[in-house]
């Protein structure tokens, strides 16, 4: 539930639109099936190595591990930086929806209310983050479920209107728009949905069996994911056309009015649909806020017990939240939040980008480190059996996961140079580039730091069975391997 609340948010439910005005339906959903497999490989390459090492910050602890120490450093801060930026940039949001209901009151009021809030809920103890965020997820998981049922409805025309079928595939522009174009164009908007996955792995240091847990989580709650967001588009497609007005003029997170998800709700004669998906996507702005909050705090607390922060942010409370860290980061996205409200749409656009562009980065280095991990793993003699939890279709899925990211980092900054060159959106699409060389080059110089030959990656101490063995961990007999699992596990061994 927690990877789904970091997942389904307003990349689905507004974003979706523009996927859909520039790509057409078949291409929004070729868009999003090629980013949804993606993110599949993302996501197992992470299990494998989460579930293999627990860590509370992933792609510090493995870049560091696997690559490079100076890799490391600059993923961690990557990371954390990119849901600091986040925690701000939702709660410009947060004022902007708000002001659906109430247009004559500012939202800095709401804002800084959210952000109590949420800053309460990871204080307290890393239960509330966990409770509230399953809620938060539940209603979200709700609202796209009901929407797949009206959806269907209303395309048999079982909600009183016409039968509209494949219709709207018909249309100018449908089924594919501007072709590679297009789909380009869509990819880079649902890669930006589908972020927050990775958060799953960010709670691994948590988890009371990570033995039993990861996989599970892994396994299931990426095909749930899929199968909202491939059954959403796919509805939205059959129902508005991609010539539609509405969906042009879209422009941000305010235009609730004109979500594509309001407009399938209107055509099936709900028009109260714009106040329910209000608040919706209140709640899913809460829930991202509430995520990166607490998946930033654990990362600076890693980053600190490494020593590559500093040694205030060690410290944590008898319930186990690293309070320090989580003061630190909390003022830092107020900040943000203050200097986007001098700065207007624009900035908010800037960190919006700043952010997405960091996210993809911390998504390159994941399947960089699988690659390096597993090739480790054989080198070193060790069983693929005794893996807790194997990726499938290793080489495959990291190259292609890695593969398909460069391209779209490469290409989402396509309309700043074409047909007229805009220097503010380019230096804002790829500002996440040069400061992520900064932090690696800069670390790499201090410190010397050299790159970790196969032979020498520790794949002894932090590890699963060490941890059980010690009884830092419960142990837990882990889920039965299924036969495509025992499959796949008997294609690596006569691979390797």
């Amino acid at each position: 539930m927690i990877a789904i609340g970091g997942t389904i948010g307003t990349g689905l439910f507004i974003g979706s639109g523009s996927t859909l005005a520039s790509a057409g339906p078949a291409g929004s959903l070729v868009a999003f099936l090629f980013i949804g497999s993606m993110v599949f490989f993302i996501c197992t390459s992470l299990g494998e190595m989460s579930t293999f090492i627990p860590t509370s910050d992933p792609f510090n602890h493995f870049g560091a591990r696997f690559l490079d120490p100076a890799l490391g450093f600059a993923f961690g801060w990557n990371y954390w930086y990119s849901w600091m930026l986040t925690v701000g940039s939702e709660l410009v949001a947060c004022g902007m929806i708000v002001q659906f209901w109430l247009p004559n009151l500012t939202g800095v009021i709401w804002s800084l209310i959210v952000l109590v809030v949420i800053f309460l809920l990871n204080a307290i103890s890393v239960k509330g983050y966990g409770e509230s965020e399953f809620w938060m997820a539940a209603l979200k998981v709700l609202t796209v479920f009901i929407f797949i049922i009206v959806g269907i409805l209303t395309i048999t025309g079982v909600t009183g209107g016409d039968f509209i079928g494949a219709r709207n595939w018909h249309v100018e522009g449908a089924p594919f728009k501007d072709h590679i174009v297009g789909i380009l164009k869509a990819c880079i908007v649902a890669a930006f949905s589908f972020q927050g996955t990775e958060i799953v792995g960010v709670t691994v240091g948590e988890s009371a069996n990570p033995r039993r847990d990861v996989p599970r989580a892994i396994r299931s709650v990426f095909w749930r994911i899929l199968f909202f967001y491939i059954s959403s588009v796919l509805i939205i497609g059959l129902i508005i056309p991609n010539n539609d007005e509405n969906l042009v003029n879209a422009v941000g997170v305010s235009d609730i009015a004109i979500s594509p998800f309001t407009l399938v709700f209107q055509k099936a004669g709900a028009d109260w649909a714009a106040h329910i998906m209000n608040a919706v996507v209140l709640v899913t702005i809460l829930s991202a806020g509430n995520s990166g909050l607490y998946a930033s705090t654990r990362v600076l607390w890693v980053l600190a017990n490494e020593g590559k922060a500093p040694r205030l942010f060690r410290m944590i409370t008898k319930n186990g939240v690293p309070l320090w860290a989580l003061v630190f980061t909390t003022l830092w996205s107020t900040i943000i939040f203050c200097i986007s409200l001098a700065g207007n749409q624009k900035v908010y656009l800037f960190l919006i980008n700043l952010s997405g562009l960091s996210g993809m980065g911390f998504w390159v280095g994941i399947a960089l480190c699988h690659w390096r991990f597993r090739r480790a793993y054989v080198a070193q003699g060790y069983d693929l059996d005794d893996l807790p939890y194997m990726a499938s279709l290793f080489p495959f899925g990291p190259i292609y996961a890695c593969c398909l990211l460069i391209i779209i980092i490469i290409g989402q900054g396509y309309g700043t140079i074409w047909p007229t060159f805009d220097a503010l959106s380019f230096v804002s699409t790829y500002l996440a580039i040069p400061l992520f060389l900064i932090f690696w080059l800069g670390w790499k110089y201090y410190k010397k730091t050299k790159w970790v030959k196969l032979m020498d990656i520790d794949l002894v101490s932090g590890t699963l069975i060490e941890l059980e063995r010690a009884g830092d961990v419960e142990i837990f007999p882990a889920d039965g391997p299924g036969v495509w699992k025992r499959y796949f596990r008997w294609i690596h061994r006569k691979s390797a």
